[in-house]
């Protein structure tokens, strides 16, 4: 008999071993070059994953200035499954890693519009459709869905961030729909802190997305969030902030908005060629 692919998914996951049983910092290697960063998780014999950070525009960037840490986490500790978004997610056995980057304040790391995040493993198995997705939070705070595509190599999660500061690969297994639905509302509240001049172009391209989503005309609604990320493009810097660093004094408005964009089109891409 067939397994549908996500109960598939779960049935590799389930026969790959656990990394560790027990919490504990993971070592790294940290390689920096301008506007980019590389970073080995384990030994160099038998590395956990690969992570590659590339800024679309940086400056102190250096080791000391990311605040970087990775650590295995107890899959049943109760704080971090709290922050989980639903109990259809769940962090898969064989990676439960988690990957902090905290500037300290006092360095001087700032950065522009986004940041392209890869997080590159053996340790799990890729099939067509996978429910595996890359996921952020603030320091203790919900973990949400920032991915843009999921690849072979064994898996490759992609995702942009505007800022930091914890990551975890999640096994998802919510609906699409729902994930569409609250990428939508994250995306409708960056909206709300812009000025109303800057916001209801964008909330027009917005609403064309949603509904064009609610018809099923789902190259259309992607139609739509290329135009809303093309203006939020040539507005960053000048009309719409597009800086964070290291103060944490001001909000990079454009980099919400294009990371937020940008893994919403994957959630509509998927839903288009999944169903599900």
């Amino acid at each position: 008999m067939k397994l549908p692919v996500r109960m598939f998914l779960l049935v590799l996951l389930a026969g790959l071993p656990l990394l560790t049983a027990q919490a504990g910092s993971l070592p790294l290697q940290v390689t920096v070059a301008t506007n980019s960063v590389d970073v080995r998780i384990g030994t160099g014999n038998a590395p956990v994953a690969d992570l590659s950070l590339r800024f679309d525009d940086a400056t102190g960037l250096s080791a000391a200035n990311l605040g970087i840490k990775a650590e295995t986490v107890n899959l049943n500790a109760p704080a971090l499954l709290a922050r989980l978004p639903a109990s259809l997610t769940s962090i898969p056995g064989a990676l439960p890693v988690m990957i902090t980057i905290e500037p300290p304040a006092s360095g001087s790391l700032s950065q522009r519009r986004m940041t392209h995040v890869e997080l590159h493993t053996h340790a799990l198995a890729y099939v067509a459709g996978s429910p595996l997705r890359l996921f952020k939070a603030q320091l203790g705070g919900p973990f949400r869905d920032i991915t843009e595509s999921v690849q072979p190599g064994s898996v490759r999660t992609r995702g942009t961030t505007p800022g930091w500061s914890q990551f975890l690969v999640l096994i998802d297994l919510r609906p699409t729909t729902m994930v569409v639905a609250q990428k939508i509302a994250y995306l409708r509240n960056e909206l709300a802190l812009l000025p109303a001049a800057e916001a209801n172009p964008l909330r027009s391209y917005l609403d064309s997305a949603e509904a064009a989503v609610d018809d099923g005309r789902f190259d259309d609604a992607v139609v739509a969030m290329d135009s809303f990320s093309a203006r939020v493009s040539a507005r960053a810097g000048t009309y719409i902030p597009d800086v964070w660093r290291s103060a944490r004094d001001v909000h990079n408005s454009a980099g919400e908005l294009l990371s937020g964009a940008n893994t919403l089109v994957f959630s509509i891409g998927f839903l288009r060629d999944f169903g599900i």
